[in-house]
């Protein structure tokens, strides 16, 4: 299956929400979504990755189209992966479904030709 649309999740310390969403743009982001959350890591994980682990961490989902999600992943790599100061991690996941995403675009509630074969 193919999907037009994938979410990058990238998991940082806090305050490196901005970094992320300004490498993201660099390649055609438009914006993402940030949430508050709390990591958790052990010793073992910490001196596996040769990093102190910040517990107070946000969470950046940017929903982007396919194509550019490797660009995407790559730029946070650089200006936000583990061995910088955003301590970050990034992945993406396929999005099989979206609604919402342009104004031009109708929404046709009946299922497609497509659609109802994939269902039965």
């Amino acid at each position: 299956m193919t999907y037009k649309h994938e979410v990058i999740f990238c998991i940082v310390n806090a305050g490196f929400s901005d970094a992320v969403m300004d490498a993201a743009k660099e390649f055609g982001a438009r914006g993402g979504t940030v949430i508050h959350a709390r990591g958790t890591a052990n010793s073992e994980a910490e001196r596996l990755f040769e990093i102190t682990v910040q517990p107070e961490k946000e969470i950046v989902m940017i929903l982007v189209p396919t194509e550019i999600k490797n660009d995407i992943l790559h730029a946070l790599y650089r200006a936000v992966g583990l061995k910088t100061p955003g301590q970050g991690i990034a992945f993406s996941m396929p999005v099989t479904a979206a609604v919402g995403l342009a104004d031009h675009i109708k929404w046709d509630p009946k299922p497609s030709k497509n659609e109802k074969k994939q269902e039965g």
